[in-house]
């Protein structure tokens, strides 16, 4: 992917808000956050990036961290996003929605200026 480097630093920015965004459809362990995030175009999230965030917002009491047994492996830790992460969730929605729409108008003045 060419701007894949543009894309990891605009995920540093967002990661939070994209991970509650998933864990508002279903609990989730690590890996099947990233394999969630990864299908929705946003590229393969590392460990070392995940988990951080993961630890900042079970230490907001936005997410809840519980270790569930395996079937035949190792018990995985599963986050569930609680209602206070609902509420960010849904205040971060409305905050990224100004966001973008001020970013689409700056980069459609950007274009117009060049054609």
């Amino acid at each position: 992917m060419a701007g894949a480097e543009l894309t990891a630093g605009w995920l540093r920015g967002t990661l939070e808000l994209a991970v509650a965004a998933v864990l508002a459809e279903a609990d989730l362990h690590g890996y099947a956050l990233v394999q969630r995030l990864a299908e929705q175009g946003l590229g393969t999230i590392k460990g070392g990036a995940l988990y951080p965030v993961l630890g900042r917002m079970e230490a907001a009491g936005l997410v809840e961290a519980e270790w569930v047994a395996g079937q035949g492996g190792p018990g995985r830790k599963t986050y569930r996003l609680t209602p206070a992460g609902r509420d960010r969730l849904d205040e971060e929605i409305g905050h990224w929605r100004d966001f973008s729409a001020a970013m689409d108008r700056l980069v459609r003045t950007v274009r117009k200026d060049r054609t």
